[in-house]
């Protein structure tokens, strides 16, 4: 089996994917360092972009590390190797969220691989309006067995339930903009003119429904000049539950790789995905969003899926800004 070339090349293609996931307030909260004597990639967290205010015990920023490195892991199985991940693999390493060892590589690509590759640089999130169009069962099927493939739950839960879901999203967003740690933190992260490649650009911000009847994340409240005129929003949303079956620091990177599972799943058959995180921020909104008769479940994340067009794609850190440069590999190298 011939041998691949984790050389700076190979580097930069993995890190590139891995970075085009998506984070909360788009605060990209990861960096990578090789050890190039052991071919493992390590994805760490960056600390200094966390939310203090919206994820006071960074649950969200694990699940953003998470999917950075569900793409890191579909980027690897498209280069052609066999991809080992551990999660939290060093307990007096807590910035330390997961390792990568890129040294088997697969004789064959995954069933999926290729459609998944391709889909990490065509998934954006959708902040503004869906057709309303039914999504087909089979199609909502493959994004259950996604999460499921990531030790995840997704439900799909009924008329009644996703209104009580989106109330409680509502309640989450009168809070969020009222809350002046909340308030002053949003705006902190809403970037216009030259500025670091995260955060949220005024050009993606998306418009509120005029119904009220859907609750997007309102950026724009907390800077009335950004406002966009509001939109018909689709009447009935569909809506899935992203739950975990405990709430840990490894249930949270695991909730990060089946999100983007998903996600990617969804791009693959041109379904469109908007983030409803909002009641996720307040501990007894996030409690009240299980569905108890369902028994014991951790809810991460709400999901708004629909058809619509592509949004726009937010700023990225290039590979060489989240690498560590200590143990970067120069042009051509290749671990011994």
């Amino acid at each position: 089996m011939p041998t691949l070339a984790l050389d700076a090349v190979a580097l930069e293609k993995l890190v590139s994917a891995a970075v085009a996931a998506p984070s909360i307030h788009n605060t990209q909260p990861w960096h990578f360092r090789l050890q190039p004597e052991t071919s493992v990639l390590e994805v760490r967290a960056a600390r200094e972009r966390a939310l203090p205010a919206a994820d006071p015990q960074g649950r969200a920023m694990h699940i953003s590390v998470g999917a950075a490195v569900l793409n890191l892991r579909v980027a690897a199985r498209h280069l052609g190797w066999a991809p080992e991940v551990r999660l939290l693999p060093d307990p007096a390493d807590p910035d330390l969220f997961a390792t990568v060892r890129l040294d088997e590589t697969s004789p064959v690509r995954a069933p999926g691989t290729e459609g998944l590759y391709d889909a990490i640089w065509r998934r954006h999130s959708v902040r503004t309006p869906f057709t309303g169009a039914p999504i087909p069962a089979d199609v909502l099927d493959g994004l259950v067995t996604a999460a499921r493939a990531e030790e995840a739950t997704l439900r799909l839960p009924g008329a009644e339930e996703t209104a009580r879901l989106l109330e409680l999203t509502a309640e989450a967003e009168r809070r969020n903009t009222t809350d002046p740690a909340q308030r002053t933190e949003s705006r902190n992260w809403i970037r216009s003119g030259d500025v670091p490649p995260y955060g949220i650009p005024v050009r993606a911000l998306g418009p509120q429904d005029r119904e009220g009847r859907l609750p997007v994340r309102d950026f724009a409240a907390i800077r009335p000049v950004d406002h966009q005129p509001a939109a018909t929003f689709e009447s009935e949303p569909r809506i899935a539950v992203l739950t975990t079956a405990l709430d840990r620091p490894e249930d949270w990177l695991r909730t990060g790789l089946a999100l983007e599972h998903v996600l990617l799943e969804a791009t693959v058959h041109g379904v469109r995905a908007s983030l409803l995180h909002q009641a996720m921020e307040w501990p007894e909104l996030r409690w009240a969003a299980r569905e108890p008769h369902l028994g014991p479940e951790c809810v991460q994340f709400l999901i708004r899926l629909g058809y619509g067009p592509e949004g726009r794609a937010t700023p990225r850190l290039a590979a060489a800004d989240v690498l560590d440069p200590e143990r970067n590999l120069g042009q051509g190298d290749s671990p011994q």
